[in-house]
């Protein structure tokens, strides 16, 4: 089994993004395993940007921070990048930048690096200047990707705007392909991994696609959002498919309009959902907490990126766990998901909209930049699972919207359907949503909302365990950080060891206790400053954790990284 880690750096405008399209389509139609990522500056044009593709006969979803193959497109990036380029690592650039950079290289990189004659091949190939598809030639041909796939992508991105220029990049790609063939046998480079026939039809998905295909499953018809990064996406996405799954879509001038307009929605019989990242949801705060009080259905999607104020806009951070579950003045229960894969990524946004009809709380939806933008081959989607019951009633003349008879409401009622009047405020209200300041119904409305806790129980989303029943010591992670903690784990498993990963992070699934209690010691891995998980998990259960691993540097986990503590922390056991 191989799988080959591919770094491409360069300015925005370069055509990165150009590159890691063309390989990792290809790849994935040839019969093979992706991965692939990005981080990148908050700029237009300039600065430095990459992306990590990863390609293989083996499945790989976890982020690695050596590579096999590194790619510069300018000198700079050598620079930025060389915490990037490891012992094995092939320098594949111009030959005017792998000579300027190769006295400061470890001496196993000298006779690995791969110079290439861009000039010349461009010159040979009479095309533009860029080396974009020279460079997808000759990483498809290290990699043996079929060459036919590679030159229908082209057909699929140029040949609609110029047939000449088709047949330039064409010709490129193959002069690339040429290129790789002749470095493979003459520094007898194996890079090559199995393809297998079955990897074809799988499908090629982000966590922002994940996200809104989520939504489209759970019944979204409308989107309201102001446009923040990394959240934008998903409104992007559903913008694209809004006409084909009737969903409104709406650009508001602000985060405020954006969470009032979505309760509108909901109020008027539409299942509504806002993305934002972690600024326009402090701007939300004051919606959220009317829902809360109207006791009105919500899903928000938050997606994380470092603060506070504008941090880092384009990175990625665990940062807003505690604020997700605690913004928002006054008490009033809601939901928090943090998928970790894109399977629960779908899983867990059209259960979003199912819990938050069923139980007329908001949900919310927390992911971040690097899993929005994270992309991976995955078998399929469970469309089994999706509910699209709706809890609502048609209303009786005599209708009252709070009123509770023996643990039982009337239900959620909209306007127009049926005889009752659906009546609701943001101040504190009676049985039929009339204003009042009685002290008998503020503690009966605060009671009836804080029970809905309780009545949540049973759809609760428990921790999934991997690794022995009756561990010693135990690793606990949320969100994003599944995937690099999963295959380091399952790469060394430790003795005694076992990994707990939260998909639910509020309210905390019942048994996380008992859980906790079994280990002899406990570590959370997440990427924030302050351990915010293992707080939570602290005050919720009274258990303490014993250890923290945390980054907060605005990148990802790499697997590398945990490599040099979980089998560590696994010898700990041992010893």
């Amino acid at each position: 089994m191989k799988s080959v880690c591919i770094v491409l750096a360069g300015e925005a405008g370069q055509g990165i993004q150009t590159i890691e399209e063309l390989i990792t389509r290809t790849a994935k139609l040839s019969g093979l395993h992706v991965f692939a990522t990005k981080e990148y500056m908050s700029r237009v044009r300039g600065g430095l940007n990459s992306t990590t593709v990863i390609i293989g006969d083996v499945e790989a979803r976890g982020f690695v921070q050596t590579c096999d193959i590194f790619v510069p497109l300018t000198s700079e990036a050598v620079n930025r990048y060389s915490e990037r380029i490891g012992f094995h690592t092939h320098l594949l650039a111009d030959r005017a930048i792998v000579d300027e950079h190769i006295e400061d290289l470890y001496f196993e990189i000298k006779k690995l690096a791969i110079r290439v004659d861009l000039a010349d091949m461009i010159k040979e190939s009479g095309g533009s200047k860029y080396t974009n598809t020279l460079y997808a030639g000759i990483l498809c041909g290290l990699l043996g990707c079929d060459q036919q796939v590679l030159f229908k992508e082209l057909g699929k991105k140029f040949n609609a705007k110029d047939e000449t220029v088709y047949y330039q990049e064409e010709k490129k790609a193959k002069l690339g392909i040429e290129f790789a063939e002749k470095v493979t046998k003459d520094m007898d480079l194996e890079f090559k991994p199995e393809v297998k026939d079955e990897l074809k039809d799988r499908m090629l998905l982000n966590g922002t696609q994940a996200v809104g295909l989520g939504a489209i499953a759970g019944g979204c018809n409308f989107i309201s959002n102001y446009p923040m990064s990394p959240a934008t996406g998903v409104m992007v996405f559903l913008a694209e498919h809004a006409g084909r799954h009737g969903i409104f879509v709406e650009q508001a001038e602000d985060e405020i309009s954006a969470i009032n307009m979505g309760i509108g929605a909901w109020y008027a019989g539409a299942q509504a959902m806002v993305t934002t990242s972690g600024g326009g949801f402090a701007l939300m705060t004051e919606g959220l907490s009317l829902a809360g009080a109207m006791e009105s259905p919500m899903v928000i999607h938050l997606a994380q990126r470092p603060g506070p104020a504008t941090g880092l806009p384009t990175r990625t951070e665990q940062g807003d766990l505690l604020f997700s579950i605690f913004g928002g003045h006054g008490e009033f229960p809601r939901i928090v998901y943090a998928p970790g894969s894109l399977e629960e990524a779908f899983d867990l946004t059209h259960k979003a909209f199912e819990m938050a009809d069923k139980h007329c709380v908001p949900v919310i939806i927390l992911t971040d930049q690097y899993f929005l933008d994270s992309y991976y081959d995955i078998e399929g989607l469970d469309l089994d699972k999706v509910n699209k019951n709706r809890d609502v009633i048609r209303t009786q003349e005599d209708y009252c919207r709070y009123l509770k008879v023996l643990d039982d409401t009337p239900g959620r009622g909209i306007p127009g359907h049926g005889e009752g009047l659906v009546q609701t405020d943001s101040d504190e209200h009676d049985d039929c949503g009339h204003i009042t300041e009685e002290k008998r119904d503020r503690v009966w409305q605060v009671e009836m909302r804080g029970g809905k806790y309780h009545d949540m129980i049973d759809d609760h989303v428990q921790p999934i365990l991997i690794g022995p029943e009756d561990y010693e010591y135990l690793l606990i992670g949320w969100g994003s950080t599944y995937w690099s903690i999963k295959e380091v784990f399952e790469s060394c498993l430790p003795k005694g060891l076992a990994y707990l990963h939260f998909p639910q992070v509020w309210p905390i699934p019942p048994g996380t206790k008992e859980k906790l209690e079994q280990a002899h010691a406990t570590v959370v891995i997440e990427n924030n400053s302050t351990a915010q998980f293992a707080h939570l998990l602290q005050m919720v259960t009274g258990v303490e954790i014993t250890a923290r691993l945390l980054q907060y540097d605005g990148h990802p986990f790499t697997k590398d990284l945990l490599w040099d503590y979980i089998p560590y922390y696994g010898k700990e056991v041992r010893d």
